[in-house]
């Protein structure tokens, strides 16, 4: 008997710990493979008139890390009666994106809502798609609509862990709320079915509250309760259930407490428990629990070295089937990095302002920076810290997250548990890893940027074969891009990692063959990549249009943006009567490598002014030159290379042992020819005459797939003779989308060039890329005042390579 027992015994363990082992395994495919991804956006500004640029700089995660998985980023734009107007791509960059977004000059709504995704987000659950807010102001039009003054209060009970189970005392929270989900305060009474008063409640913050009964088996609770409005409701709580596990926990300093508790009258698979506690898709915590003897438990999870995030609890019966829940945040403080910013200011009309920001850290920092009429009073109810560790993990709207992380008090540390209480989060299908099922995917990560991708058909079926397809990519400003892709067997080609903005027109060409006969009908069909437009309208924004409805904050706006208004009209009543007087005009001429870049490079190749340039025909040393790396030995101050020696014949010399190779700040820069991702070979073989124009970005290069660290050189080669008159005479060309153009923000140089032309900015600085790693620390940031503003507010936010957090708010007067 005792050996049966005994055999019983390891058997219960052997199982335990082989189904543990089991999720843990699970966990770490899910974890490695099917992370999701969050989104925070840093918006210049809260409020905007009509015919003004949105400019965006848009952060992603994955779980606590930089996301790696996705190249291609989605926002779509919708008015006020969910209505799509436009759909913009933007690539993404050190798992980061940037963008702006014009606000039509005839818009008449009061509110913009943005939803903004990548396509491996598409997989799970849509609600935890980024979603926004912001609001537009109307000068006809002081304060918004407002279409129904009718007060409709609605409260939801969530018992603590799941259930209310009998037999036991359960925890349970509620939250209220009006018809656009805003927070309404509430008190009331609870009682039994026989109208027996148990206990009275009241919300304690943003209409969350908690109160605690003695549930009994087959019994029945309701509750009256009166709103902030002065009207009366009732509702019935939640069913009691005779079985079941409840939870009740609790954050302290450095370790999480909960008790688990059940009836005398339990089933036998309560009688034996398991336990698991995640962090970011990680097992952090499992435990089995004998509770067949006892109806309480205490346990214990030291939180100390976890990561700040949601802190997921889950109970298991003795068939490993889930039957209560709770998460709790855990805050270790360790999620911050510290930018410092020192001003020099200059507030007066169009001063000049110089603004230094230094980061400590030797990591790569990607930050963004605005600096707008600090008059504005702006939305302050979500930023990067919130939407990142708090929203973006939960459902439903949260009121005002950024509250949570405003200090460490403890009064805030309990209505954030409310919050935990009261809203849902990302869940997993505990019946799929048991049964080491993965989640179905149907839209694969985006690896590539664009791609150029279709097929050739002959008479409507491929039966002939060409080595190669030949494209003139020409784009609206009439720069062009030469291709010649490689063409699979089946008549497939692919080219990846394409980068190109607006519509371009694809010339192609199909080189000869013996085959081909004047009566054949050729055919080609490419397209771009890119997921198509998954959403067209909205049904009802995460983000209730209520924020700041006849709120102080909202008058205040409106009344800014009024006056604000009227002074630009004012301003420019005065420039009309004055435009005949004579305006000096200071103008710098364009050199030669600069008219270069604007006709040979593009997009984000042509933003950046942090780069060696060379004009190759009008350099006789790049003639005297062996080959491109020949020719930039010695031209780049850090940058070192070993070169690979070609013969007289152009081939490799056989008695050279070195290997081409390229060192910068202690890595190798990224190669481009023609924008396209390219290697050091390719570009060592080009020969020099056909070389036009060479740029060589400064680290980091965002435009590199990898981490740009190291910079990056791009070679443009000569436009051949013949493409203007190949497209003048081909008409096969298919039209492609790409990118949404890239615009660049306007920021005036006043000591160069003045104007009579009133200068009412609102956003009077915008810089999407503020980048320091251990060699550059510090950056130094100028621009000029517009003419009104007497106080500017500075926001600075952004992450590291660490996935560290930062925000920054500074008023200057």
């Amino acid at each position: 008997m005792q050996k049966a027992k005994y055999l019983i015994t390891l058997f219960i363990f052997i199982f335990f710990k082989a189904e543990s082992q089991k999720i843990d395994s699970m966990l770490t495919v899910y974890k490695e493979n099917f992370q999701q991804e969050k989104i925070y956006i840093h918006f210049d500004r809260s409020i905007y008139k009509k015919g003004e640029t949105i400019w965006y700089k848009a952060y992603l995660l994955a779980g606590n890390d930089l996301s790696d998985y996705s190249r291609n980023f989605y926002v779509d734009w919708f008015d006020n009666k969910g209505k799509l107007i436009k759909h913009t791509i933007a690539p993404i960059f050190q798992s980061s994106a940037r963008g702006q977004f014009e606000v039509p000059e005839n818009y008449s709504g009061e509110w913009l809502h943005v939803k903004a995704y990548t396509k491996w987000m598409l997989n799970f659950d849509t609600a935890f798609l980024y979603n926004s807010d912001i609001r537009v102001y109307q000068s006809n039009n002081n304060s918004p609509t407002k279409t129904n003054t009718a007060q409709t209060t609605t409260i939801n009970f969530f018992p603590e862990g799941g259930d209310i189970v009998a037999g036991t005392t359960a925890n349970i929270a509620f939250l209220a709320n009006d018809k656009n989900g805003k927070p309404v305060t509430v008190r009331g009474a609870i009682f039994n079915s026989k109208k027996q008063f148990i206990d009275s409640f009241l919300s304690v913050h943003d209409g969350m509250g908690t109160f605690s009964i003695d549930a009994e088996a087959n019994e029945t609770y309701s509750c009256n309760w009166l709103d902030e409005f002065g009207a009366k409701h009732s509702n019935i709580l939640p069913a009691v259930k005779n079985n079941g596990i409840a939870i009740n926990m609790q954050q302290l300093d450095t370790k999480a407490m909960y008790v688990l508790s059940r009836n005398k009258q339990t089933t036998n698979n309560f009688k034996e428990l398991y336990v698991i506690g995640l962090i970011n898709q990680q097992e952090v915590y499992s435990v089995k629990i004998n509770f067949s003897t006892k109806q309480k438990i205490v346990g214990e999870i030291n939180t100390e070295q976890m990561p700040t995030g949601l802190l997921q609890l889950t109970v298991f019966d003795a068939n490993w089937m889930p039957v209560a829940e709770r998460v709790l945040f855990v805050n270790n403080h360790q999620y911050e990095f510290f930018p410092d910013i020192n001003f020099t200011k200059g507030l007066g009309k169009r001063a000049k302002n110089i603004m230094e920001i230094k980061v400590a850290d030797t990591l790569l920092s990607n930050m963004s920076v605005a600096v707008t009429d600090a008059n504005f009073i702006t939305n302050q109810a979500n930023n990067i810290f919130s939407e990142l560790l708090l929203s973006g993990d939960l459902k439903g709207y949260i009121h005002n997250p950024s509250y949570y992380f405003s200090n460490y008090s403890d009064s805030v540390k309990k209505h954030l548990d409310l919050v935990m209480l009261t809203h849902g989060w990302r869940k997993y299908n505990w019946s799929d890893i048991l049964a080491n099922k993965t989640p179905t995917i149907d839209y694969p990560k985006d690896s590539d940027y664009l791609q150029i991708k279709g097929n050739l058909y002959v008479n409507n079926t491929y039966k002939q074969q060409y080595d190669v397809i030949t494209l003139i990519m020409q784009s609206k400003d009439s720069s062009k891009q030469y291709l010649v892709i490689p063409v699979a067997k089946d008549g497939s080609f692919n080219q990846r990692g394409v980068i190109f903005f607006d519509t371009v027109k694809a010339f192609y060409n199909l080189p000869p063959t013996k085959n081909k006969t004047n009566n054949d009908l050729v055919a080609v069909k490419m397209e771009n990549g890119l997921q198509p437009i998954p959403f067209t309208k909205i049904i009802q924004p995460k983000l209730p249009f209520f924020v700041w409805n006849y709120s102080t904050v909202d008058s205040q706006l409106i009344a800014k943006a009024k006056a604000m208004a009227e002074e630009n009209e004012r301003l420019q009543k005065i420039y009309e009567g004055s435009k005949l007087k004579e305006v000096t005009v200071y103008a710098k001429i364009k050199s030669a490598t600069e008219l270069l870049d604007e006709k040979y490079t593009t997009g984000i190749f042509s933003a950046s002014n942090n780069a060696y340039t060379f004009d190759m025909g009008n350099d006789e040393r790049a003639l005297n030159s062996l080959d491109i790396l020949h020719y930039l030995q010695g031209q780049i101050p850090g940058l070192s290379m070993s070169l690979t020696f070609l013969g007289a014949n152009g081939t490799e010399d056989a008695n050279s042992s070195n290997a081409p190779g390229l060192n910068w700040r202690d890595g190798t820069p990224d190669i481009f020819l023609n924008e396209m991702p390219s290697d050091v070979n390719t570009i060592q073989s080009i020969q020099m005459t056909d070389v036009a124009y060479i740029k060589v970005f400064k680290p980091p290069f965002m435009a590199s797939s990898g981490s740009g660290a190291s910079g990056a050189i791009a070679v443009y080669t000569k436009k051949p003779s013949e493409i203007k008159e190949t497209i003048k005479t081909n008409k096969n060309y298919i039209s492609l989308q790409g990118y949404t153009p890239i615009k660049e923000f306007y920021n005036p140089n006043y000591s160069v060039v003045q104007t009579a032309v009133p200068d009412t900015r609102s956003t009077i600085y915008w810089n999407p890329y503020v980048l320091t790693d251990n060699k550059n620390k510090s950056i130094k940031l100028e621009f000029y005042n517009n003419d009104i503003s007497k106080k500017l507010r500075i926001v600075l936010e952004g992450v590291n390579a660490a996935g560290q957090l930062a925000r920054v708010e500074k008023v200057i007067e």
